[in-house]
């Protein structure tokens, strides 16, 4: 592969792990109001970027089926809908290991859920 590709390989990568840093970021912060609708603009001065990467991250989880909820208009924004309880997953173990090889790209360390998840398929996976 000439060094040119493989120069752009990497930023490529790299431009994606950040995307997915930040998708999951935005994941936390609404999931941290409790169903209070969170202003893309501070989203994004949060998170260091402009309000359209935002509003693209946003757009490309509700695509992947995350429920978050976009409110219109002056005072819109984006939520998630509030849930007591989220209902109980079941992974078969090459679910889990799929989820796993996700989380070790990532970085199971990338924030505190991550490392939860990790930690709780790790012990899934090894029968604890």
């Amino acid at each position: 592969m000439p060094r040119d590709s493989l120069a752009a390989a990497s930023r490529d990568g790299h431009l994606a792990l950040r995307r997915v840093e930040r998708q999951q970021a935005v994941i936390e912060r609404l999931h941290a109001a409790r169903g209070a609708r969170l202003q893309l603009a501070d989203l994004a001065r949060d998170l260091g970027v402009s309000p359209r990467t935002v509003a693209r991250d946003v757009e490309r989880l509700r695509d992947s089926g995350v429920p978050i909820v976009a409110h219109p208009g002056r005072s819109g924004g984006v939520s998630l809908p509030r849930v007591a309880a989220p209902a109980p997953i079941r992974f078969d173990l090459p679910e889990a290991a799929a989820l796993i090889s996700s989380l070790a790209v990532l970085g199971p360390i990338v924030s505190p859920s991550a490392a939860s998840a990790m930690r709780k398929l790790a012990d899934a996976v090894s029968g604890r």
